[in-house]
């Protein structure tokens, strides 16, 4: 096109609306179209070509769609009546709110306050960069249709996350988009006086204003912070201007803005949650402003730490250093040194919050811990794994018995599993099952539907997929200036024509340890599997590197540079610009989700339960929810080597085993066809990934178990912490204290003589003195552990059985137990005593243990 001369003026010129159409506007003001196709269509039918151009917002589609397409829907009958059907479907989920908020178990005083630094919804408002704002996405979504009392409170990033380009020798290229705001689901909030709402956040020298704004997801709130207004300096507008962007202390900045700046919105709005719960560690700045407000009222800091605590939830998502930010000692005093001032605390009381053992630094994962009672890792793997690493918070306590539990990450089933599948499901396992989503069993009858027609709704799903990635891989090779020739090389198996090739896809952040390349480990083996005329093999790659993770962008290179030979090309396909719309097509159409993370490095892993859930089969390294999901007959798994081994023998030991599921086990059994040109067996592993994984991994069944294993007894702890003006919290406060001066000085020793051996039926009278060094005997719990030492029990699978306090000998305390073993065997019991108190959150939480 040619470029003319002179200045470009752009004008605006927005419709009116018809007032037939009127209601357009809520549907577009409202993120239940993130997950809701048929709303999303709605839009599309209007133009399609502008619902693509700008990105698939309907906002913005209403402020730049032709007038006269307007008034040519508002006089469509058929228009018409789809538009009331989906205002019905609008109306009825906004009305039901009560009835399903009751199964949750929190009150209607109740409200969950769920902070976090991106939340990803639908490309229309890109706030997010990966899993974490996905997730936060989900979680908010569940909430809304359980009906739990629940905001969102984040920031609203100017640029987002960034947009990708890959040349023709693999290099990614990064370009930044402004939002405009007016464009994006949200709107701004005002106080009564019609003004625009503010807060403030101090910071050295200077206050910023932060603005806030809303957004509706259902029936949920969230509220999104913004400091690009006139009355902050050009670098304060310029703090929330790009997700996870600039240095040390525009990252700083963000983190106070969020967590500070986010309390202090909720208290202008008038939102007094119950429970708060930090999505990660980004958010950890939000206790110390609860204690601040806490401290304002005359509670003492350590009386206000534990009010704080007692209702706070933190969910740790990662293993991997990087994912836990942290900072010099002396940027965060520079920052907090006025906060000191007003709650009357020493410099070293505020940085110790944020030490970790052995570190100089303010990490927020430690202010995160002891600013919450409730923690966990986001699957069991994750949670076990995070409780090793974090054990130097509770040093005397085993891992596994420290307060770090689990709550295995689902997905949003609406938003994620196709309407193609759904309308199946209607057919076959009966209109309710949206609403019997739990249950190992709720999906059993996935079975009774015929082969063929489960098949042809994949081969349909496959068929848009490879759509969808045939035009971005073609508007990628013409911008780089490949031939037209090449590219029909380049598509030769990608065709929506012919779906019938095997196609496994692999779509997630390319960051080292999740392995991208690891297929690559052996390319002649690999040419032998994916080079069979008869049974020819697609992979398809999508994914983003972070502008500053080299290695991760190596890996991009490396995958164009094997598509680009002569043994990969066609057969290797690396796709640009990933983000959720082709992220909803991969994992729907593809064959078979491929994951070969470093074991135990994936901390749970969500693509791959997105795919399942739509009858695609999973192919994963046993890291992450994959070490809970697979039962041997829904996909296939690569058991990581020793953890011992070293990188290169791991890879390609991993490899291989990779290697032969493949060239055994998946092309024989996809390529297996019958009379029919399916597969039978095929079909039956997928209807398997579907019934297992739809009723397990799903956000609504996470959700729940997170309102019943943390915000429930949260909310209780933070009413029980509150009652008496706080002085549940102040008692707590001085008890711990107390116990942390005296337990160096408690001893513990056994007093009795151990037997050998004993016939069943015999008693033991155990007895162990305690010197207790100022406490009292209700202080501390002392316990017996048992188990069958033949066994490899791990401390859940052990009784526990408690000693009585006795009289005191001395400066000794006594405690007794009569123990009568009703097992057989050679046994093993051990005996050790910690810290007790009726008002602990955790048994635990303090860290301290003793053993004989």
């Amino acid at each position: 096109m040619t470029t003319l001369p002179g200045t470009p003026y752009v004008v605006e010129v927005n419709p009116r609306i018809p007032e037939r159409l009127a209601r357009l506007e809520d549907l577009a003001g409202n993120l239940w179209y993130s997950f809701d196709r048929a709303t999303r269509e709605l839009f599309a039918r209007l133009h399609p070509t502008l619902w693509n151009a700008i990105g698939h917002s309907p906002k913005a589609f209403l402020r730049r769609v032709d007038e006269a397409r307007l008034r040519a829907a508002a006089d469509d009958p058929v228009f018409l009546d789809n538009f009331s059907r989906i205002l019905s479907a609008y109306d009825a989920y906004h009305s039901e709110r009560a009835a399903r908020g009751a199964l949750t178990g929190l009150s209607a005083d109740d409200l969950i306050a769920y902070f976090c630094a991106e939340f990803g919804f639908h490309e229309s408002l890109p706030i997010y960069s990966g899993g974490l704002g996905i997730l936060a996405g989900d979680c908010c979504k569940a909430a809304s249709d359980m009906g739990i009392p629940f905001v969102g409170v984040g920031l609203l990033y100017r640029q987002g996350y960034f947009q990708q380009r890959i040349d023709a020798e693999g290099k990614q290229h990064v370009t930044y988009a402004d939002s405009d705001f007016v464009e994006l689901p949200v709107e701004l909030v005002h106080a009564d006086g019609g003004n625009e709402l503010r807060v403030q956040v101090e910071f050295p020298g200077r206050s910023v204003s932060v603005r806030i704004w809303k957004a509706r997801v259902g029936h949920v709130m969230l509220y999104l912070l913004d400091t690009d207004v006139p009355e902050n300096s050009a670098a304060d507008r310029a703090i929330t201007y790009r997700l996870y962007g600039g240095d040390r202390r525009t990252r700083i900045e963000q983190e106070i803005v969020l967590g500070i700046g986010g309390v202090r919105a909720l208290a202008a709005l008038g939102r007094m949650p119950t429970v708060w719960h930090m999505n990660e560690g980004h958010a950890a700045f939000m206790v110390l402003e609860r204690v601040r407000m806490l401290a304002a009222v005359g509670l003492e800091f350590t009386s206000a730490l534990e009010a704080v605590a007692a209702n706070t939830v933190f969910t740790t998502h990662t293993v991997v250093p990087a994912g836990h930010d942290h900072f010099a000692e002396d940027m965060v005093e520079a920052y907090f040194a006025g906060y000191c001032h007003d709650i009357g605390i020493e410099r070293e009381t505020l940085l110790a919050l944020g030490r970790t053992p052995g570190d100089g630094e303010f990490n927020m994962t430690a202010l995160a811990l002891r600013g919450s009672r409730f923690h966990n890792g986001v699957s069991r793997i994750n949670g076990e794994l995070s409780a090793q690493m974090l054990k130097g918070f509770w040093p005397e306590v085993p891992p596994e018995e420290n307060p770090i539990d689990h709550v295995t990450n689902g997905v949003h089933v609406p938003t994620f599993l196709a309407s193609e599948w759904r309308d199946l499901f209607d057919r076959f396992l009966g209109a309710d099952w949206r609403h019997r989503l739990y249950g190992d069993h709720a999906f059993d009858d996935v079975d009774n539907i015929p082969e063929h027609m489960f098949w042809s709704v994949h081969q349909y799903l496959k068929t848009r997929m490879l759509n969808t990635v045939r035009e971005r891989i073609r508007d990628q090779h013409f911008r780089n200036r490949g031939s037209e020739a090449h590219l029909d090389r380049l598509l030769q198996y990608c065709d929506p024509g012919s779906p019938d090739v095997l196609t496994i896809g692999f779509g997630r952040r390319f960051a080292t340890y999740k392995r991208a390349t690891l297929i690559f480990n052996d390319l002649e083996w690999l040419r032998q599997i994916v080079g069979d005329s008869k049974r020819p093999v697609l992979l398809i790659f999508a994914g983003r590197a972070h502008p500053a993770d080299t290695p991760g962008q190596e890996l991009i290179r490396r995958i164009t540079d094997i598509a680009r030979s002569r043994d990969f090309e066609g057969r290797v396909l690396m796709v640009e610009g990933y983000d959720l719309r082709l992220a909803r097509r991969l994992v729907c159409g593809v064959d078979v989700w491929l994951n070969t993370p470093v074991y135990p490095l994936e901390a749970s892993g969500t693509s791959g339960m997105k795919a399942g859930i739509n009858g695609v089969i999973n192919l994963s390294v046993l890291d992450g929810w994959w070490g809970e999901g697979y039962c041997g007959d829904n996909g296939w798994a690569i058991k990581p080597t020793e953890d011992t081994t070293e990188p290169e023998r791991r890879d390609r030991e991993e490899a291989r085993t990779l290697y032969e599921i493949l060239q055994d086990q998946v092309v024989p059994l996809y390529y297996r066809r019958d009379g029919a040109g399916t597969s039978p067996q095929w079909i039956r592993m997928a209807k398997r990934s579907i019934a297992t994984i739809l009723p397990r991994f799903n956000a609504d069944r996470m959700v729940g178990e997170y309102a019943a294993k943390f915000y429930q007894p949260a909310a209780r702890q933070g009413r029980r912490y509150a009652e008496r003006g706080h002085g549940c919290a102040h008692d707590i406060a001085a008890w711990k204290t107390k116990v942390r001066k005296a337990w160096p000085g408690v001893r513990m020793q056994r007093v009795d003589r151990p037997p050998t051996r004993l016939t069943f039926g015999s008693k033991i009278e155990v007895e162990v003195a305690l010197a207790l060094n100022g406490l009292a005997p209700d202080d501390v719990t002392v316990e017996l552990l048992l188990s069958r030492s033949e066994y490899d029990a791990g401390l859940d699978e052990r009784r526990r059985l408690l000693f009585t306090p006795r009289q005191k000998q001395g400066d000794e305390h006594r405690y007794a137990l009569t123990l009568e073993p009703d097992l057989c065997g050679r046994l093993d019991y051990r005996i050790r005593a910690y810290p007790c108190h009726a008002d602990l959150t955790h048994p635990l939480e303090l860290g301290l243990m003793l053993w004989t």
